[in-house]
């Protein structure tokens, strides 16, 4: 049998999918923007999260490993972003939109300035929240993300080709391409036939390979360096110390810059959030838990909901 190629070898051994314990999901309709699947957990009148997901992935599969430690004494909100999973369809896919679907979720929910936690590209469209929405936002979290990309000339020619690739391509072709690759891949790392397992190869599947391009384009649009300094949230950065996606220097660099924000390092790659869930989830409660320990004192008991 001929042998895998060593980074699919290597996660092959370590992938070891947590259980499945996710709450049941519904639609939300948010006016004039379209609708998005969400998930909710916890008290209602507990300290507000909203948890925004990595490229490629749907908000319960980026944080279903978590969602029932910080249910606890969090009321956790996840949601699928626009052109992900049951995210809303739109003719492009913007950072921009996605920070403006955020606010939406915040009112039609009747938030009063959660805390924002995102992972990968999440945090991206975190940092853009705040940008656009500063009033509607109480703290950030930003795990395994970056303030810029297109740093080094390899990055700036990579996403450069994604955009080019998104408009020269002929959609059919590329997306049979694609799934077809994410189909050997998969029956390459042997994704056991356990309920969780193909829960979360189906989870995977639900984005199509155009719109993780066209997410991957944006975010190589994104740089937040020029007004990060006026942050003004209590604010946590989790680095992942062995990610090769997003170098742990360029996630302290971000950090850095950030008034006030504390630092939690994690011995993790980039697929820390499922992959490597015993070693990311206690660092990463912990860091919602220093930004909540930071908020005003009537945030930090959280709030009756307001219905």
């Amino acid at each position: 049998m001929r042998a895998l190629p060593r980074p699919l070898e290597r996660l092959r051994r370590e992938l070891t999918v947590p259980q499945l314990d996710i709450p049941e999901g519904r639609w939300i309709n948010l006016p004039g923007r379209g609708r998005t699947w969400l998930i909710e957990s916890g008290a209602s009148d507990a300290p507000a999260l909203i948890l925004l997901h990595a490229v490629g992935c749907t908000g319960a599969l980026t944080w279903f490993p978590v969602m029932a430690a910080l249910s606890e004494r969090y009321r956790v909100i996840t949601f699928d972003q626009r052109w992900h999973g049951r995210g809303i369809m739109s003719d492009r896919f913007a950072v921009s939109d996605c920070a403006d679907d955020v606010a939406a979720v915040i009112a039609a929910l009747h938030l009063e300035q959660p805390i924002i936690a995102g992972y990968s590209m999440g945090g991206v469209i975190a940092q853009r929240t705040w940008r656009q929405h500063p009033t509607r936002v109480g703290g950030l979290v930003l795990a395994a993300t970056t303030s810029h990309f297109r740093g080094a000339p390899a990055e700036m020619a990579f996403h450069q080709g994604m955009e080019l690739g998104m408009r020269a391509v002929h959609l059919f072709s590329r997306l049979s391409v694609a799934r077809a690759a994410a189909g050997r891949t998969a029956r390459a790392l042997n994704v056991p036939p356990t309920e969780t397992g193909q829960w979360a190869l189906a989870q995977w599947n639900s984005t199509s390979p155009l719109a993780i391009g066209q997410a991957v384009a944006s975010l190589g649009r994104h740089n937040s360096r020029p007004w990060l300094t006026k942050v003004d949230v209590p604010t946590a950065v989790v680095v992942t110390t062995k990610d090769r996606v997003i170098p742990p220097e360029r996630q302290r660099d971000m950090a850095w810059r950030i008034p006030g924000a504390t630092v939690h390092e994690t011995p993790c790659g980039h697929a820390a959030c499922v992959l490597e869930a015993d070693a990311f989830v206690p660092t990463f409660t912990a860091a919602v838990d220093s930004v909540r320990l930071r908020l005003p004192s009537r945030q930090q008991a959280g709030h009756p909901a307001q219905r």
